[in-house]
């Protein structure tokens, strides 16, 4: 799953660029974690000439901080709310049994807005929702417990929003989260999935699935809408899983890092390491 290295050779072989990372689309490194793009179109450029921020090869420049995408794009909110099927929980127009006040949908649904009220450096994208995680959160890789110790930036809750005896903790959520603040973006960065909502098994509403093919395609309006609601920033895939599933709906990530769960989280620390360092030296 993970692929990646702190160093950068230009398409097609060379010597590595003192510049950092290839850009969005160019390249391929492994080891430490992530795997950015296939081919630029503009590889072979003269890099020297660029000047800094641009990227050396397609010429495409780094995002910077600030409020508001600037895209001219609307976030789908009211797709992501009316989106029903079967067999799928909708975070932001379901209440759960669990709920309790400061909880439910209208409560996830505040929260995603500050979520999404950032120019964004990075989108990290899973898979899809998770029980213990965006279910009751409203944020992808994000769970109660994080959101109580004040971990999340915009985000600031009263006290428990479940009834569950233990604040909900997902492994993998704190893993993330904690890898972002260690490398300095974590107000930086946009949380989502493939597919937003949460799937799980048949007759068990705290389990997880994968999506269907018919219910991603039924959500690619709404991961295209968010995407280019954020269209300067760099969308990372966490797992192979999450990339092909990108790649299956048209977008192509700019890189792939390992997921964290199954022993992968020292690899996708490191992953993502490698390429914030890439992306600040551009």
């Amino acid at each position: 799953m993970v692929e990646g290295s702190l160093r950068s050779a230009p398409v097609g072989g060379g010597r590595p660029s003192k510049r950092g990372l290839v850009c969005h689309i160019a390249g391929r490194r492994r080891r430490t974690g992530i795997t950015i793009g296939v081919s630029c179109p503009a590889a072979g450029g003269d890099a020297a000439r660029r000047p800094r921020g641009v990227c050396v090869h397609c010429g495409r420049r780094a995002p910077t901080p600030g409020r508001g995408s600037g895209s001219g794009v609307t976030i789908p909110f009211d797709a992501l709310q009316q989106f029903n099927g079967p067999g799928v929980f909708n975070p932001w127009a379901e209440r759960d049994p669990l709920d309790i006040e400061g909880g439910g949908p209208a409560a996830r649904l505040g929260r995603l807005r500050r979520h999404f009220d950032v120019d964004p450096l990075l989108i990290l994208i899973g898979e899809a929702a998770g029980y213990q995680g965006c279910h009751f959160s409203g944020m992808a890789f994000t769970n109660e417990r994080l959101m109580l110790e004040g971990r999340i930036p915009r985000i600031a809750v009263d006290g428990r929003f479940t009834a569950r005896p233990r604040p909900w903790c997902e492994p993998s959520a704190t893993v993330v989260w904690g890898a972002l603040h260690a490398h300095g973006v974590a107000d930086r960065t946009v949380l989502w999935n493939s597919f937003a909502w949460h799937p799980y098994k048949d007759g068990n509403p705290y389990s997880n699935r994968a999506p269907t093919r018919t219910e991603l395609e039924a959500g690619r309006a709404v991961l295209n809408g968010v995407l280019g609601a954020f269209a300067g920033a760099c969308v990372v895939a966490v797992g192979q899983v999450a990339g092909r599933t990108l790649r299956s709906l048209g977008r192509e990530p700019a890189a792939v890092v390992r997921h964290p769960s199954m022993g992968g989280a020292n690899e996708f620390r490191a992953g993502l390491g490698a390429l914030v360092a890439g992306l600040r030296r551009r």
